[in-house]
């Protein structure tokens, strides 16, 4: 399941944090800060799609992410990787290196990761 821009901007927060209260999320955001309304709209759409739960201390939620960055991306990438090049990391790559400013160095060290990939498979 995907999320939205906003729910994405929270969860980047989350997954810093770790672990917070609903204040401590506002709090991390930049201003104009959301309203606390808004937040919490975004973390009952984001529990109802498994990406957080909390742990309950009286009146407070303490929340916290059950999808992990890593997971999350790769599965964004993987979904990039199919719907806008055909499957092929291959044309990926293409459009990767072509149209970013990667330095000499930078291209370098692709090769060196690609290098070390075959070579452990």
């Amino acid at each position: 399941m995907k999320l939205s821009n906003a729910e994405e901007e929270l969860m980047q927060i989350l997954w810093k944090q770790k672990k917070a209260f609903m204040k401590d999320l506002i709090d991390a955001y930049p201003e104009p800060k959301p309203a606390n309304t808004t937040v919490a709209t975004l973390l009952k759409r984001m529990r109802d799609k498994n990406f957080v739960d909390f742990v309950q201390y009286g009146r407070s939620r303490e929340y916290f992410p059950l999808v992990k960055k890593s997971d999350y991306f790769s599965k964004q990438m993987n979904g990039l990787i199919k719907n806008f090049f055909n499957n092929s990391a291959a044309q990926f790559a293409s459009f990767f290196t072509e149209e970013t400013d990667l330095s000499e160095d930078e291209l370098k060290e692709l090769r060196k990761i690609i290098d070390e990939r075959i070579k452990n498979q």
